[in-house]
């Protein structure tokens, strides 16, 4: 009989996901294990439309490096196109983004991006799910009592286990690869 290795324990990664909004910008942190994901916090920061888009630009910001300072998250998870027919939404979600991406730039938080159909399949098993299926579905996986409220936290949730999800297979197949010794060669 042959005695395996016992594995060593991970530290939990800490993934923050965003959903950028004009309106409600969405945030949700987890723990992933690579077995188990936990919820840390999760909720939106409300941005008033009778304030002026600078006013609230300004409050992503703060509340979101309130959140990087409080939380410590090792990655952010945003959405990486934004599919909207109206151009005047599009170019506020698009300012949005930025703010979210340069906070956590500054803070030296690496920042991934992920389709909508790879965040639904990967939280769903279906690309083209709904938003209360998405919502539920993320309840779920985290374990919690009721569906995340509201549905922006939930899908900031979903950016993040997406994020996790994607992580935990990269890793597992270094593993894979590693124990057969053979080399990666690089892509074309």
């Amino acid at each position: 009989m042959v005695a395996r290795r016992r594995r060593r324990p991970r530290d939990p990664m800490r993934v923050l996901g965003i959903d950028c909004g004009s309106r409600s910008t969405g945030y949700g942190i987890i723990d992933s294990d690579e077995g188990r994901q936990q919820p840390v916090v999760f909720g939106a920061i409300s941005l008033p439309a009778r304030h002026a888009l600078g006013a609230r630009l300004v409050t992503v910001h703060r509340q979101l490096l309130q959140l990087i300072d409080s939380y410590t998250p090792q990655v952010a998870a945003v959405e990486d196109q934004f599919y909207l027919t109206n151009f005047k939404s599009v170019m506020k979600l698009g300012q949005v983004k930025g703010v979210v991406i340069c906070t956590a730039a500054l803070a030296g938080i690496p920042i991934v991006e992920y389709s909508p159909l790879e965040i639904k399949n990967a939280v769903t098993g279906y690309g083209r799910a709904d938003k209360q299926q998405v919502q539920a579905m993320v309840g779920r996986l985290l374990g919690l009592a009721s569906p995340p409220q509201p549905h922006d936290a939930a899908d900031a949730l979903a950016l993040a286990l997406c994020h996790a999800q994607v992580m935990t297979t990269e890793n597992r197949i270094r593993r894979g690869i590693s124990r057969t010794h053979v080399p990666l060669s690089p892509r074309s």
